[in-house]
Formats: C-alpha cells, structure tokens, sequence
C-alpha cells in the first residue's frame, strides 16, 4: 500500500490510523497468526497509543509511562503500536531516558 499511497495519494494514506492486516503477519506464518492479524483492531489501538503518548506533552514519555496507563492492555498490543506511529509521522523519538528496569527507553513524544 505504501508505493501505490506514494503514485496515486501522495502519501495522504498513510496519515490515518490503522494498519492493513497483511502487514502484521508474515506469508509463512500459520494461519491462525494471520487470523489474529485480521481481528486486531488497530485504528482503535494506534490511536489510544497516540493519545497516551501526546498527553505527555513536549517532554515526552517512555514506554513503561505508556504501559503504566494501558495497563488495561497486553504489553504487545501496546509496543507493536510505536512503529507504525513513527513510520507514519505522528510521533518521534527526541532521546532516551532509564526506564524501571534501568535500561535505557526511546522518549517518544507526538509531532506538531
């Protein structure tokens, strides 16, 4: 989808939330992996993500303050959002900052 937004949207495509369900499984993934793709709601996820991570204001988050208030949600659910936010443009990652195991976290924060 990316290439063809590119030639015929100009990548407006890519400025919404959600991911195509072929993208979350691999071709050789069993069927019930793909499945699983295809029941993820993931506008409603990649959206929750970023409305966590833009109340955090200009200082931004890491990861585990995004977990702490999705605590709700499987970690996975949450941390496979960060990508596709990236990719899309609607958050960055301006550092890095210890988290509560004291490794080092991505400080992401909403872009505009």
């Amino acid at each position: 989808m990316t290439k063809l937004d590119k030639i015929w949207f100009g990548g407006a495509v890519e400025k919404f939330f959600g991911t195509a369900p072929f993208k979350l499984s691999r071709k050789e993934d069993p069927a019930t992996s793909h499945m699983a793709a295809q029941a993820i709601d993931t506008t409603k996820m990649e959206s929750l993500v970023y409305e966590t991570i833009a109340a955090y204001g200009p200082d931004g988050c890491i990861s585990d303050d995004v977990l702490a208030k999705l605590a709700f949600l499987p970690y996975s659910s949450v941390t496979a959002r960060y990508k596709a936010l990236i990719d899309k443009g609607f958050i960055e990652v301006i550092g890095t900052r210890k988290g509560l195991s004291g490794r080092l976290q991505r400080v992401m924060r909403k872009i505009g």
